[in-house]
């Protein structure tokens, strides 16, 4: 036994240092339990909360989702939540962002059992330390920037935890949203597409051109939210603002004062007499995003006319997530005076006198679709805005939204401008004649010519769809009249225009025993002469002889007279029954200067006979330009380049100086391509070829403007699907 204490000295010594080590280890796994959450990295899963929000077309590095939707983050932890932790979430939009104002909400992990409808976090049961949590908003949330914070209790310790920002938008997919449309074609043309068309001209010859929305476009997002911080509403009460930015009627109304810069310093300026010289002429623009980029740093911009307001509007609406687009409407009443009559003068030699009235040869304003809780659900669906500035609303250059049902079934005395809309698609048109002694005498009037070929771009092509059965019931039925009856008696009992005064007013013009139309001769060409005949004839047995002034007027595309071009009289002698034309030719020397950038010629006719008959005879004429040809070679595939050729001829017979083109092209080209081209000889052909990169998916279009010292503003767009 001589070595037993030598065993049972080692033993003694060994035991402690193996205790030693073992509560070394239990303590080390005891502190990484108990010890406090920490949070190492976050993540907001851009890449998959973009696609699940369609919104991976936005060109930026911040998080943008869908209200009514879930979003994922991801926090990488020092260890699993465990019981006792939690994780209290903070989402605050707007300067001074409060609970009682929807403008900050608190939500947790584990939840606390708060109500269904509020915001809420959701982890999955995991013992990782990786913590993929779900963040639900509501679909009637405050859209707009949100800065999400947190702060996460655990041991006893309280950690505050910045998360990062993300901009909430409205949710066309979720049924919830007030903005909800069902159809997936639809809301891929209504929010999706960045690729319009605008149509114009004078009926019944409709033209168009292109239009590049570019609501994906890099840093557009923000400054559409720029523009909601710049409104009167905004710097009159920022708090109250911000809390209403949860409803589309709202911010419609918002957007559509604030596209036009008359009260509030907003986007664009409009000007409608053809000096352009210390801006950019209206149809200069070939989209919203070079306008939009010039106003966030430069203010206000120089200057644009109807379909420029209802583009940028139409691209500030789909940025938000407001199923949107354009609609033009031809021969489209101005009616000052809500009467729901326009009165349109001249004088004996066929001048246009003006007036408070008009009716423009087209107009452009926008529809957007959302429900109307404050109107009933009879009146969801398309609402007209419109940021044109024509006339106030409640003091301020705006239009709508105007529910598009209250307008056809007459509504009118309904939020918002009802009598204003039904007055552009479905006025009376009442024609003067004030004679030099100051009297008038009514020679025109009808039910029927206001509002015409309203029209708006094809879901999922560039063709045109009529819509004009949409704002009223066919011309010439019961329906439309008693509809018409209608919307007067609501103005009247809403104390708007008095109409018991209107039965002289409304009594129809005397017809005369002849009758006048114009008529073109070949083809309306800029640079080519104009020629045209004024066929009278006589519909009665007798002879008469009939005195006629003609006169011709440069106008704007709202029938605004800017320079005369001729004024002619002579006496035309009709025997019984006879129909006689009378020629007239407008050369290019006459009218080459006069021009304004529409390319609209007003003709009108005074034809006066010895028994004080007279009839007034107008048409417009649109003269066209050369065309620009464009042609792309190679597949439309992201990331391959393109070879774009562009021509122009020179159809002059003198030279054409001063040639620049402008490119431009939401997912194409990132600024615009400004080429000057070389002065071109008469029947001379200018040819530019350049690259270009699809950098983004989906319907792209390429826009084109070239101007000169002789033609203005000659439109071109190419589609490449």
């Amino acid at each position: 036994f001589k070595f037993r204490p030598l065993l049972t000295a080692s033993l003694h010594i060994e035991a402690p240092e193996l205790k030693k080590k073992e509560r070394e280890e239990t303590d080390r796994e005891k502190h990484h339990i108990m010890a406090a959450l920490t949070v190492y990295n976050v993540n907001l899963e851009l890449a998959s909360n973009k696609a699940a929000h369609n919104t991976s077309y936005y060109d930026s590095s911040d998080l943008i989702i869908r209200r009514g939707q879930p979003f994922k983050i991801t926090l990488t932890c020092n260890r699993a939540l465990k019981s006792g932790d939690r994780i209290t979430f903070t989402a605050e939009t707007g300067p001074r962002p409060s609970e009682s104002d929807n403008t900050r909400k608190v939500f947790s992990v584990p939840s606390s059992g708060s109500d269904s409808g509020s915001w809420s976090a959701t982890l999955p049961s995991s013992t990782s330390s990786t913590l993929n949590i779900s963040i639900s908003t509501t679909s009637n949330a405050i859209i707009g920037l949100y800065r999400l914070s947190a702060n996460i209790v655990s041991n006893g310790r309280s950690s505050p935890l910045t998360i990062g920002n993300f901009i909430l938008l409205f949710n066309p997919w979720v049924s919830g949203d007030d903005v909800y449309m069902s159809g997936a074609a639809e809301r891929n043309e209504y929010v999706l597409n960045e690729a319009g068309l605008v149509f114009v001209g004078s009926a019944p010859n409709l033209g168009s051109r292109g239009w590049d929305y570019g609501q994906f476009e890099q840093d557009i997002l923000n400054i559409i939210l720029k523009i909601l911080d710049s409104s009167l509403e905004y710097r009159r009460n920022t708090v109250a603002d911000v809390a209403r930015r949860n409803d589309p009627k709202y911010v419609s109304r918002v957007l559509s004062a604030m596209i036009n810069s008359n009260d509030d310093r907003g986007v664009v300026l409009g000007r409608w007499d053809g000096n352009y010289s210390d801006g950019v002429g209206p149809t200069a623009w070939n989209g919203s995003v070079s306008l939009l980029k010039r106003w966030n740093s430069s203010g206000p911009v120089r200057y644009g006319q109807c379909w420029v307001f209802a583009g940028v509007l139409c691209t500030a609406l789909r940025a938000l997530g407001i199923p949107a687009r354009m609609i033009s409407n031809f021969e489209s009443a101005h009616d000052t005076n809500r009467n729901l009559s326009v009165d349109q003068y001249y004088d004996e030699t066929g001048r246009s006198l003006g007036g408070s009235d008009s009716v423009w040869n087209f107009h452009v304003w926008n529809e957007c679709w959302f429900t109307r809780p404050d109107l009933g659900s009879n009146y969801n669906g398309w609402q007209i805005v419109d940021a044109t500035p024509q006339e106030p609303s409640s003091g301020v250059f705006r239009l709508g939204p105007t529910s598009q049902r209250a307008v056809k079934e007459g509504d009118v005395h309904l939020d918002y401008d009802g009598a204003f809309v039904f007055a552009e698609t479905n006025a009376d048109r009442i024609q003067w004649l004030q004679y030099s002694d100051g009297t008038m005498k009514k020679v025109y009037s009808d039910t029927s010519s206001i509002g015409q070929y309203t029209s708006t771009k094809a879901v999922g092509s560039f063709g045109r769809v009529d819509v004009t059965n949409n704002y009223k019931y066919p011309e010439g039925s019961a329906e439309e009249r008693q509809i018409f009856q209608k919307a007067r008696g609501n103005l009247s009992r809403g104390g708007g225009f008095s109409f018991s005064a209107m039965s002289m007013r409304e009594q129809a013009a005397s017809k005369p025993t002849f009758s006048g139309k114009f008529d073109v001769v070949g083809a309306l060409e800029v640079g080519k002469d104009v020629n045209l005949s004024l066929i009278l004839k006589n519909e009665a047995s007798d002879s008469k002889t009939v005195k006629v002034t003609i006169n011709a007027t440069a106008i704007v595309y709202t029938n605004k007279p800017v320079n005369e071009i001729l004024n002619t009289s002579q006496e035309v002698s009709l025997g019984p029954n006879e129909e006689k034309p009378i020629s007239l030719k407008i050369t290019y020397a006459k009218y080459d200067k006069l021009l304004t950038e529409d390319n609209m010629i007003k003709m009108s006719a005074v034809c006066k006979n010895v028994k004080e008959e007279d009839l007034l005879v107008t048409r417009t004429l649109v003269l066209k330009s050369p065309p620009l040809l464009i042609q792309m070679t190679g597949q439309p595939v992201e990331g391959k380049p393109l070879v774009v050729d562009i021509q122009f001829a020179n159809s002059l017979k003198e030279e054409v100086k001063d040639c620049v083109l402008v490119v431009e092209g939401s997912g194409l080209l990132r600024e615009p391509l400004i080429v000057q081209a070389p002065s071109l000889r008469p029947n001379q052909r200018s040819r530019v070829q350049f690259d270009v990169i699809p950098y983004r998916p989906n319907t792209r279009q390429l826009l084109c403007n070239f101007s000169s010292n002789k033609f203005e503003n000659i439109k071109g767009n190419h589609v490449l699907d």
